[in-house]
């Protein structure tokens, strides 16, 4: 027997483009055809996968998509064929199809068909329709990736999402479920009363967040622009107007650092509640992530990793200075800067040019963070680390700010909103670059804002955890990535 050399790329290619004109020569141009599938694959199988092995159905059906696999056999071809839903055997036969038979030589693993035929199942047990008639609806003139090592390359995956789906069927599953996921989430808070809006993706002072932002310039108007880093205020500014339970599924833009949990375009969930304070935040993100559990996975526990994720309410709370304590084993007074800088200094922390907001961060993130595998909020935050939340009456220097963690990394930020004008102002000069201080927020706030309750989900992450996926690249469709390198 003599084994075939696999032929190069442009060498298959080449053979594609002789069998797409000869196609066209014989039968016409397939990118012109039209067909309308009747039927899912899917739908196919569970109706007919009872029936016995030899049986006929005398059912017809019409199904289209894309050929993954071919074998000849003398004068009968067998196809697989996948649609959106499931795949399905395919057999054409020469007595059966005639002058047309041959036309089956030109169909090539990847093309897109559509075919009639009657539904049975083989003697082996394989449910199987038999081709009637068929069309060429798409040439492929790529092979599709080796089926046994599929498409392994993993800036390829990214670069070319669109194989990645084709050829991993996991990525599809990771994508299912990410449209299940925000489904979910939106079904929960319309059926809660709150209202879904849209805020401006182009912001002339970027601001509800401290981010590098990205810049543009638009002509019509003569001005800078910033692709937005937060719906923030614009969102607080339709609690103003009266909209009083309102969420935003937004995508935001940050102008820094690509890793597995950052991406420079990334998806969150933004909602106000107002007369309400961030423990009923606390109550309402228990509610939406058990519900997404429930609605993907059928259960409260979730594998991640080699770890079990129990998201069984209550979840455990702790302060943020008892969290320093207990889990980090750090005692400070971050009142005093000095002590502070001396404490970050001794756990290892570069503190040059970092803001005491930022050593109090990197502190938490070093020190505490990554043994929070179990979900668990930490709150009442230093002051310093949210110009936009509210003090807590008890203790001024506190604010009334939570955030959630479950296997190492944040998931949620939520505040009691500050909805105090004039401290508004100062906080926000003292914090943030006077160039991207918003005055119509400020202004909006001077009318009066309702006690509110505010609540960030970062989206992508919480597909992370639910898909058990790696890096945040995984569950984004197209991915930012470093130029390509041209040799």
């Amino acid at each position: 027997m003599v084994l075939k050399m696999p032929l190069p790329e442009d060498e298959l290619v080449k053979e594609r483009k002789e069998k797409l004109a000869q196609w066209i020569k014989l039968v016409g141009n397939p990118y012109w055809e039209r067909f309308s599938p009747q039927d899912k694959i899917k739908k196919i199988r569970e109706k007919f996968g009872q029936i016995k092995k030899g049986e006929k159905t005398a059912v017809n059906v019409s199904i289209a998509g894309r050929v993954i696999a071919q074998r000849a056999h003398g004068k009968a071809t067998f196809f697989d064929l996948k649609d959106g839903t499931d795949k399905i055997q395919l057999y054409g036969r020469f007595d059966r199809l005639n002058d047309k038979y041959e036309l089956l030589s030109k169909i090539d693993i990847g093309d897109i068909i559509g075919v009639k035929g009657e539904v049975f199942k083989t003697h082996t047990g394989e449910l199987t329709v038999e081709i009637e008639d068929f069309t060429l609806l798409a040439k492929s003139l790529h092979p599709l990736p080796e089926k046994w090592h599929g498409l392994q390359d993993v800036e390829i995956r990214y670069r070319k999402r669109w194989l990645d789906l084709l050829v991993n069927p996991r990525v599809k599953e990771i994508f299912l479920a990410r449209g299940k996921i925000v489904k979910t989430i939106r079904e929960f808070l319309d059926k809660r009363d709150f209202i879904e809006v849209e805020t401006p993706i182009m912001q002339y002072v970027p601001g509800g967040a401290t981010a590098r932002p990205f810049k543009t310039y638009h002509n019509a108007l003569g001005r800078d622009f910033y692709l937005r880093i937060a719906p923030e205020l614009y969102l607080k500014k339709l609690v103003v107007g009266g909209l009083e339970k309102i969420y935003e599924m937004n995508k935001n833009f940050r102008n820094e650092g690509i890793d597995r949990f950052h991406n420079p375009e990334f998806t969150m969930l933004e909602l106000y509640q107002a007369y309400a304070n961030y423990f009923d935040i606390m109550q309402l993100t228990q509610d939406i992530i058990c519900e997404v559990a429930y609605k993907l996975k059928g259960s409260l526990k979730v594998q991640y990793a080699d770890t079990e994720i129990d998201f069984s309410p209550p979840w455990r709370k702790i302060t943020f200075k008892d969290a320093l304590r207990e889990i980090g084993k750090i005692e400070v007074d971050w009142t005093n800067e000095e002590n502070l800088r001396e404490v970050a200094k001794s756990k290892g922390l570069n503190v040059e040019g970092l803001s005491k907001s930022q050593i109090l961060d990197h502190l938490l993130d070093k020190s505490v963070v990554p043994h929070l595998i179990q979900p668990t909020i930490i709150y009442d935050y230093p002051f310093e680390t949210a110009p936009l939340a509210k003090r807590k009456k008890e203790d001024p220097l506190l604010v009334e700010r939570f955030e959630l963690f479950v296997s190492g990394w944040e998931i949620a930020n939520a505040y009691s909103e500050l909805n105090d004008p004039l401290e508004q102002r100062e906080r926000l000069k003292r914090s943030a670059d006077e160039r991207f201080i918003d005055e119509d927020f400020l202004e909006a706030l001077e009318y009066g804002m309702p006690p509110t309750g505010g609540l960030g989900i970062g989206i992508d992450r919480l597909v992370m955890l639910f898909t058990n996926s790696a890096s945040i690249r995984e569950v984004i469709l197209f991915p930012q990535l470093r130029p390509k390198k041209i040799t």
